[in-house]
């Protein structure tokens, strides 16, 4: 039987802020503990998975039953991330709107400390909400006492734990009188989790909702099996598949959610970053765009999106499978939040799928293999996704009322079924035309070339400072073949493969014809042999050295000479790339020696990296350089 918010006790004021807020039934983990807390002093630790209302778990028994008559800070939470603390402290907030005086305040790092510092000296809180580092900081200044604490409550404890900050909760713990009572929340329960249990809390009652480390059972999982090399063109497949996405897409490093980022913006997509090297500002920005749907893609790592809460999120993409697959828990986590439902989808190179079992064990739920969407079944869906949304469209009757004649006398020669067709195919078209000649990515997984398809062998590569996206526009660029017909550039360290259709064959092969040179050195491109080569094997341009990677340091050799990677790429002849990598890719005509890109902040991905304040310029959809979404400009949330 479901039991309501006011049958489990809660205060009437509690009741009414709540009710006020949408709040009706409790959730899972709030029946089982919020009744506990009121009728009992104890210990407390909670089992439930991220988004199943842990923070109104401990926050409405804590507001219904303590005494904050006097101006001490009774209760304390820690947090792992600021967006968590600052989430936490806002729910209490409203939850204690008809409770007169109750002060409740945040503290955490990449903020000023001295701002927070004045509003601790204002009055002692009687709630304070914060992460490890930033507390610290500030019991050593001496600005926070922790001696009235009479609550003290661990929020994400895994979290905490994984991101490094065990010695800081054990120091906070000490700092904390003995006889307070100890609510430790968790989603998974690792050994540092059950430690610090035994340490600190006193005959803990355990409240589980579902297994321990369990996943949602509100969370679809599914993977794709790929290559390494296809693993982008794999996840613009999947995003493409799924019209609607509002999602967060996971990446292992900074580094990597710039370029997938990146490349995204490039080809057309409301995308934006999330990572460690944003300042707060830059967090609060990209978030605020985020939550109001201005962005419909998230590329984040594991530290910069832990505690996010986001409404309606259908997708989390796991790019690359986390090292600690505890950590999965988390990502899928940010979707179906609050009972609603979600898919979690992991791209897998054959080499990580074994970590696709651990998991299911991990989280008793099994994972469905999905194969990578073709460019024809992609083409469909989108068809049929303009037509729905063509059939739903809100008409403003009044505003188009005056433009209906002219309208009317343009197109009065077309059938019913011409204007459709032709309305239609003008967004279509772009699709098809993008897609109709795109491979099989599932044969990804044997080595060769694809029916129909020539495979070529190229003698530039890492060390000429390329990567696969950059060498694939220099292609385009020096053959007249689009990028959307060069197919699986497979980058290594001296030379590289790529695939193009049988049909394109010549018009790469009679590259050779041009001399072209590339850091001085002749470009030469031949079809493979089939077997791809490694070490030594064939070098052009003559003997001698190869330069360093970078811009000093040893030499390498087996090639002719080749301008540096790195530095400033103000002097001419350079390498091909940016030391700062503020190009963003390939973006120049040959001129002379070296294949140079440009040397601006926005370079040829029409993305104007952030240094303040306003928004991103974006290419429009559609652009007719090669590589671009065959879309039209709109807002996501249109």
């Amino acid at each position: 039987m479901t039991q309501t918010f006011a049958e489990l006790g809660l205060s009437d004021k509690i009741i009414k802020a709540i009710t006020e807020l949408g709040y009706t039934e409790p959730t899972p983990i709030q029946q089982q503990t919020i009744p506990l807390l009121l009728k009992e002093k104890t210990d407390v630790v909670a089992l439930a998975q991220t988004g199943t209302g842990k923070t109104a778990a401990f926050g409405l028994p804590l507001l219904s039953e303590m005494d904050f008559s006097e101006h001490k800070t009774k209760a304390l939470i820690l947090a792992p991330t600021r967006e968590l603390c600052v989430q936490i402290s806002t729910d209490l907030k409203k939850f204690a709107k008809y409770i007169n005086g109750l002060k409740v305040t945040e503290v955490y790092g990449g903020a000023s400390i001295e701002g927070q510092i004045r509003t601790i000296k204002q009055g002692a809180p009687h709630i304070i909400a914060a992460t490890p580092g930033r507390l610290i900081d500030l019991l050593k200044r001496k600005v926070v006492s922790l001696k009235d604490v009479e609550v003290l409550i661990l929020d994400e404890a895994d979290e905490m734990l994984n991101m490094g900050f065990k010695e800081s909760i054990d120091t906070i713990l000490e700092k904390t009188p003995g006889e307070k009572h100890v609510w430790l929340f968790s989603a998974t329960m690792p050994k540092e989790v059950a430690r610090i249990a035994s340490a600190y809390m006193s005959n803990p009652k355990e409240i589980s909702v579902g297994k321990k480390n369990e996943g949602a059972a509100n969370i679809e999982h599914m993977y794709y099996s790929v290559q390494s090399r296809d693993r982008y063109p794999a996840l613009k497949r999947v995003v493409d598949f799924n019209p609607d996405i509002y999602g967060i897409i996971f990446c292992r490093t900074k580094i990597e959610t710039q370029e997938v980022a990146d490349a995204f913006i490039k080809d057309g997509y409301s995308a934006d970053t999330l990572h460690g090297d944003l300042s707060q500002a830059q967090r609060d920005f990209v978030m605020k765009r985020f939550r109001n749907k201005n962005i419909q893609l998230l590329i984040a790592t594991d530290v910069a999106a832990r505690g996010l809460d986001v409404k309606d999120i259908t997708h989390v993409i796991n790019y690359n499978l986390p090292e600690d697959i505890e950590s999965y828990t988390h990502r899928s986590g940010r979707t179906a939040r609050a009972g609603k439902m979600g898919v979690s989808i992991s791209l897998v190179t054959p080499k990580d799928s074994y970590k696709i079992r651990e998991i299911e064990k991990m989280i008793n739920k099994s994972f469905k293999r999905m194969d990578v969407p073709t460019g024809v079944q992609v083409c469909e869906k989108q068809l049929f996704h303009l037509v729905s949304k063509i059939h739903h469209i809100e008409v403003n009757d009044v505003e188009i009322e005056a433009y209906l004649p002219k309208i009317m006398e343009e197109l009065k020669d077309l059938s019913k079924e011409d204007l459709i067709k032709r309305f239609i195919s003008e967004e279509f078209n772009r699709f098809l035309e993008y897609y109709q000649q795109a491979p099989d990515l599932n044969k990804g997984s044997e080595r060769g070339t694809s029916s129909g398809m020539t495979r070529f062998f190229i003698n530039l590569g890492e060390l000429d400072g390329l990567h696969w996206k950059f060498l694939k526009d220099y292609l385009a660029d020096i053959s007249g073949i689009t990028t959307q017909h060069i197919f699986n550039v497979d980058v290594k360290k001296s030379f590289s493969f790529f695939e193009t259709e049988a049909k394109n064959a010549q018009s790469f092969l009679q590259i050779n014809d041009k001399s072209l040179q590339f850091n001085d050195r002749k470009v030469q491109i031949e079809v493979s042999a089939g077997k791809e080569r490694s070490g030594g094997g064939k070098s052009y341009g003559g003997d001698g050295e190869r330069k360093s990677y970078s811009s000093g340091g040893g030499k390498s050799y087996g090639g002719g000479s080749r301008g540096g990677y790195g530095g400033d790429r103000k002097s001419g002849g350079g390498g091909y790339g940016s030391g700062e990598k503020k190009s963003g890719g390939y973006g120049g005509k040959r001129d002379g020696g070296g294949y140079k890109g440009k040397k601006d902040d926005s370079g040829s991905s029409g993305y104007a990296r952030r240094t303040g304040g306003g928004d991103f310029k974006k290419k429009s959809f559609g652009s007719d350089k090669g590589g671009s979404r065959p879309r039209s400009k709109r807002k996501f949330n249109d």
